[in-house]
């Protein structure tokens, strides 16, 4: 089984930017690298969600943020690893619209919020044309 690698530090940061945005779909990026299956996440960033229309529901992660968190990373010899968003009042499983957006190989963590709070992480793969479960470990 494939394992995102997220220590406490960037969790923390990731519940922060979860509860500051509720009841909104927040997004960004998780960056890091791969060994094998596992990727190791060291840093996050919090991109721009350019859906307006339905923000409590759907994201459309910012391309210039993508490409300003895509240069940072290479810079500190670093990649993206993954995206990450919220599902705000809705568990940590991915939608149709998370799937038909996904790349393969890339981890995909969502994080369940509520008014009181991060209540699940969850992260996922996409493994042809599904998504597979993978493990979250510190």
């Amino acid at each position: 089984m494939a394992t995102l690698r997220l220590p406490p530090p960037v969790r923390a940061e990731l519940e922060t930017a979860a509860r500051a945005g509720y009841p909104h779909e927040v997004c960004g990026l998780l960056i890091g690298a791969r060994d094998g299956d596992d990727c190791r996440v060291d840093a996050m960033r919090t991109a721009r969600n350019l859906n307006r229309e339905r923000a409590r529901d759907r994201y459309e992660l910012d391309p210039a943020d993508y490409l300003a968190a895509e240069t940072d990373a290479r810079a500190a010899g670093r990649e993206i690893v993954g995206v990450w968003h919220t599902h705000p009042d809705h568990p940590a499983a991915p939608s149709e619209t998370d799937r038909a957006a996904a790349w393969e190989g890339w981890s995909y963590l969502i994080l369940s919020v509520a008014r009181d709070g991060v209540r699940e992480f969850a992260s996922w793969r996409l493994a042809g044309s599904a998504f597979e479960r993978e493990e979250i470990a510190s």
